[in-house]
């Protein structure tokens, strides 16, 4: 962990592995999601737009071509040698397994990838998934990410998640008996959460057998159920100082080895409604760092082993 952070983050973590600067490109698959195909729900979460995070990509580039030219901005950008495919929009296992590994192995053969990052849902790793990633995990650094949310199924079925938390516990404990890495996201500031029910969510990860967690302010995108509830006055916005408090303590209660791969989002300027100061994301960063530095809180710092 670097001295000046109070966390165990993602770049350093790349860096002891590897020997040098490692970036993430984001690739767009082209994949949806069963939450909003039918087969679990239609529409989505409250607060997801319509690309699922996505940037429309697949539907002009083939995953090479998108590694191309992710891999000569970050050069000129990061001067990064290394590169992490990750597959972000929508659910990147929702897909016949033969699909997944030719796009999986196509992003593999490109120049200095040198691992995957697969972003996904709980319901959507079925046994012969499982068995690829597996197989996968043994031949490249491989992290699957699960997006989780909130510990509560309460605020799960709010949000039209679509999955309960039992679906992702199962799924967590199958994941990691085939020893594939696990990283968990998370959002705060959920509808009907305060304080207590956001750190429950970080008590119940400190207990898992997990390797990463992405931490996300809950912002507002235009024309979503979400944007509905804002403007009837029915959801607040955290401001930026209670995010900041929350992020430190949810840290807090985290055991030292999980590696923080995010801590806030990236909203994108022309679909955010609400709040403006989610845009600001260096001055969100420094917000963080100071209520964790005012606090003396560091990552670990209350976390109790269970064994």
């Amino acid at each position: 962990m670097e001295t000046t952070k109070r966390y165990r983050d993602l770049n350093s973590h790349l860096r002891e592995r590897f020997g040098c600067r490692v970036q993430r490109i984001t690739l767009d698959a082209g994949l949806t999601c069963p939450n909003r195909d039918g087969t679990r729900g239609t529409g989505g979460c409250i607060y997801c737009n319509p690309r699922g995070s996505g940037t429309g990509k697949a539907s002009t580039m083939s995953i090479t071509q998108q590694v191309q030219v992710a891999r000569e901005r970050l050069a000129r950008r990061y001067k990064a040698k290394k590169l992490i495919a990750y597959f972000q929009s929508f659910s990147n296992t929702y897909a016949p397994v033969e699909k997944l590994e030719a796009m999986y192995r196509e992003a593999l053969a490109q120049p200095d990838i040198v691992g995957l990052a697969i972003g996904t849902r709980p319901d959507c790793v079925p046994p012969p998934v499982l068995d690829l990633l597996e197989e996968l995990s043994g031949e490249t650094y491989l992290w699957v990410e699960y997006g989780l949310q909130s510990i509560h199924d309460t605020t799960l079925k709010l949000i039209n998640r679509g999955h309960t938390v039992e679906d992702f516990v199962r799924t967590v404990e199958e994941t990691r008996r085939r020893g594939i890495e696990v990283v968990v996201h998370v959002i705060l500031g959920l509808p009907g959460e305060g304080r207590e029910e956001m750190l429950a969510t970080a008590r119940a990860l400190g207990e898992m057998d997990i390797q990463g967690v992405k931490l996300h302010l809950l912002y507002v995108i235009k024309d979503t159920p979400l944007a509905r509830l804002y403007q009837e006055g029915q959801y607040r916005c955290l401001t930026r100082e209670e995010y900041a408090d929350v992020v430190g303590e949810f840290l807090a209660l985290l055991p030292p080895h999980v590696v923080i791969h995010r801590l806030t989002g990236d909203p994108h300027p022309h679909e955010l409604l609400a709040p403006t100061w989610a845009l600001e994301k260096q001055r969100n960063l420094e917000a963080i760092h100071r209520s964790l530095a005012e606090r003396d809180l560091w990552q670990g710092k209350w976390w109790k082993p269970s064994y």
